[in-house]
């Protein structure tokens, strides 16, 4: 029980406009997977909004990981150590 309080108190409201279609169809998943009862909305929509996010920073992970793999082509741009360390 204190750790659902302790869930709500970090809680935030916000106020969306979203597409009628996604919104209805969002609701429909989200009773599937909560029930109807009470916060089941907000903790489908928090669950969503964490993968999201986490697959956004998947996502740069592997864009730079690729980067390090491959180089950055730095087209005619040299440098030497000596120069490096000047600045």
């Amino acid at each position: 029980m204190i750790d659902d309080m302790a869930k709500y108190s970090r809680s935030k409201t916000i106020t969306v406009n979203v597409d009628e279609e996604a919104e209805s169809e969002f609701r429909i998943e989200a009773s599937k997977r909560y029930g109807k009862r009470k916060g089941y909305l907000g903790r489908a929509l928090t669950e969503a909004m964490k993968e999201w996010t986490k697959k956004k920073n998947a996502d740069v992970v592997a864009k730079s990981l690729t980067l390090l793999k491959e180089g950055i082509k730095m087209k005619k741009w040299k440098f030497n150590r000596e120069e490096l360390y000047e600045r």
